[in-house]
């Protein structure tokens, strides 16, 4: 019975620690995006600056990271004796470090030629990209539930986007050509191929390089990626030359200098407290889950343009929030279905060893 009690605290505990995560990445996400598009709205015109708030923020974490760093690893070492060499982890980081530079520089290209609704929808397809890499990386099987979460998030992403290109209304505000958009809708589909990819890749590392999930090897995944992307992103800045032109940026900002710090210092934070939420979605369920995470942003973000942007909210649209919102809890309930087996099981486990004393009173 103890042990009964004891797992189900602990599934709830886990739960509750989801919850927190999924809301981050929900909250984090459409806002930093919202921010994002107003930097281009105002008079916003670096990429590479785009790209670079996406990166920059992790030096927040680093205090704590600094402090509880020696103890961690000191707590890892003995636990894992088995640890990858340092030439192994430098690969790991710059690999992903450069995937996760490419990655956000496609993003902050297909964010600067879209609108902000078409660019959300588009991204929905991340979902797909990662559980393709997902089924060849990580062994992910693929059950009716998750099917269903697959097919109805893709059409919501597809009756949008149809809805965006039979409607004017996008087009006519932003004044973006046609080669425009197809360079945006390339870049963006390109994104979300490479963020489903770091995702898997992620998840595949800490189960086959790092052989564990702890705090700290999340901290160190998280702070030397970032490290590695945003000097990457700093050398594309100044070789690209748009550093040149940040101060006249500045000053022509359309809601002041003030307003256009905040607006990057935000950015930045808000896209750091994103990855943070993603790396805790993947180490207490998959980089799957995480990405059905992300793609429930994609009918909040339209509703949020319509208060912000004053974008115009179709019933097309409004069909595929549903859609999306029912793709989402088909998933999340089939994960609900694994951890009810998996508690079950457990429980089989602990209740096996009583059965011969049993036998024996008798």
């Amino acid at each position: 019975m103890n042990e009964t009690m004891k797992s189900k605290k602990k599934l709830y505990y886990r739960w509750f620690r989801i919850a927190i995560h999924s809301a981050l990445v929900l909250v984090t996400s459409s806002a930093a995006v919202l921010l994002g598009r107003l930097y281009y709205e105002k008079g916003g015109k670096s990429k590479w600056m785009g790209t670079l708030v996406q990166l920059c923020g992790f030096p927040i974490m680093l205090p704590y990271y600094l402090i509880t760093a020696p103890k961690n690893l000191t707590t890892n070492n003995s636990s894992h004796p088995n640890q990858p060499s340092a030439s192994m982890l430098a690969f790991v980081y710059v690999s992903i470090g450069l995937l996760l530079a490419l990655d956000c520089y496609l993003y902050s290209v297909g964010l600067w030629y879209l609108p902000v609704s078409t660019y959300s929808l588009i991204c929905s397809s991340q979902l797909a990209f990662n559980a393709l890499f997902s089924y060849f990386l990580n062994s992910l099987k693929f059950t009716p539930y998750i099917v269903n979460s697959l097919v109805l998030l893709t059409i919501s992403s597809t009756l949008l986007v149809f809805q965006n290109e039979s409607s004017s209304d996008d087009s006519d505000s932003t004044q973006i050509s046609k080669k425009k958009y197809v360079i945006g809708f390339i870049c963006t589909v390109g994104a979300s191929a490479g963020y489903g990819l770091w995702l898997s890749l992620t998840q595949l590392v800490f189960k086959k390089v790092m052989k564990g999930e702890t705090f700290q090897v999340v901290m160190d995944m998280i702070i030397y990626t970032s490290l590695v992307a945003t000097c990457v992103t700093v050398v594309g800045l100044f070789a690209s030359g748009e550093w040149n032109g940040l101060t006249n940026e500045m000053n022509e900002y359309e809601l002041g200098k003030a307003s256009y710090v905040l607006n990057l210092t935000f950015t930045a934070t808000l896209w750091q407290l994103f990855t943070i939420s993603c790396f805790g979605l993947i180490r207490e369920v998959s980089s799957l889950f995480s990405n059905a995470i992300s793609a429930l942003g994609v009918p909040i973000v339209p509703i949020l343009a319509v208060i912000f942007f004053h974008d115009k909210m179709h019933g097309i649209k409004a069909i595929s929030m549903v859609l999306a919102i029912w793709g989402i809890i088909s998933y999340v309930y089939q994960q609900y279905i694994d951890d009810t087996t998996s508690e079950n099981t457990v429980n089989s486990h602990v209740a096996k060893p009583s059965a011969p004393e049993e036998e024996v009173h008798r």
